[in-house]
Formats: C-alpha cells, sequence, structure tokens
C-alpha cells in the first residue's frame, strides 16, 4: 500500500473542500468558526501539558475531545450538533465549583501570575473569538443552541480555571485616570 502524501496541493488556489465534499473559499465564515475551535484546541492542548497531574487537566483533555466532535459538526452543511445537555451541565458544575473554591471578585483581574493560569486566559479569549465566528456562521445558517451554549460556558469555565491557576496571587484592576 502506497504512503498518501500529507500534501494535496488541492487548496492551493484558496478553496477547501468540507464535510460533504462541497469546495468553499478558505476565508469563508465555517471555516474561520471551525477553524478557530482548532486554534482554541491546541491552545487547550498546551495548557493541558503544563498542568501535570493537575485535577483539572483530565476535564480539560475531555474538553478537547468534545471541541474535535464540535468542529467536525461546523464543517459539515447539514451535521447534528454533538452537544447535549449533559456536556452544558458538565462545565456549569465545575465553573460552580472552581468559583465556591475562590474569593468573590471585586474588581476586573488583570492578566494571570502563572504561566498555567496565563495559558488558560489565552484559551479564553481564542474561545470567546470561536464563540464570535459560530455566531457569523450561525447568520448563514442553522447552528445548534447548544452548540452555542456549550462555547459561551466554556469561555466561563476558562476564566474560572484561570483564576483558579493562579493559586491565590490575583492581582486586579485599578483605574488609573479619572
Amino acid at each position: 500500500m502506497k504512503k498518501c502524501t500529507l500534501y494535496t496541493r488541492k487548496g492551493d488556489s484558496g478553496r477547501t473542500t468540507i464535510v460533504g465534499g462541497k469546495a468553499i473559499e478558505k476565508d469563508h465564515c465555517r471555516i474561520e468558526a471551525y477553524g478557530t475551535i482548532d486554534e482554541l484546541n491546541a491552545n487547550l492542548g498546551l495548557l493541558a501539558a503544563s498542568m501535570e497531574n493537575h485535577p483539572q487537566r483530565d476535564f480539560i483533555e475531555a474538553i478537547t475531545n468534545n471541541l474535535f466532535s464540535i468542529g467536525s459538526y461546523l464543517a459539515t452543511e447539514d451535521g447534528e450538533s454533538p452537544v447535549d445537555d449533559k456536556a452544558i451541565s458538565e462545565l456549569e458544575v465545575m465553573i460552580d465549583n472552581i468559583d465556591d473554591s475562590l474569593p468573590k471578585l471585586h474588581s476586573f483581574v488583570l492578566p494571570p501570575t502563572t504561566e498555567a493560569a496565563a495559558r488558560a486566559n489565552v484559551c479564553r479569549c481564542v474561545c470567546r473569538r470561536a464563540e464570535r465566528r459560530i455566531t457569523t456562521l450561525a447568520k448563514k445558517c442553522l447552528i445548534s443552541t447548544k452548540t452555542t451554549a456549550y462555547i459561551n460556558r466554556l469561555s466561563d469555565y476558562l476564566f474560572a480555571l484561570s483564576r483558579l491557576l493562579n493559586n491565590g496571587e490575583e492581582k486586579t484592576w485599578e483605574k488609573c485616570w479619572k
């Protein structure tokens, strides 16, 4: 059996083929949406790699699996969302558990003070961008509200996780002008 090459040259013209065989422009909002999910997944992998033996690492790895399914869904014109109420509920429970262990917020939090917390914060920012890209795609085609709810909740989880990974060394914003 001949080994397949990693390149096909089919995308050299600025078009790519989505699930189902349709060719679309590489800057199409569908590509932007699932490409940003892919970017988020890569950043979550980096975050997980920096969290050796941390209790949240397995949960992050489960999220990466969910995101791969979401990316596949977004790459399909007639797909069915892989997100169910249980996946959203799991994120909410984890957010509540983390939040209950942290001091109450009384101000905006500045960028994190530990490397793992900073990586979680980068993931949160990419997640918010993915949410914006999915919102744009949803203006052109039907996107499951469970998918958008999951991504929205995921950014909240990543904010809570970033705070947790700060190990109590959180810095808050102080207004510097009147």
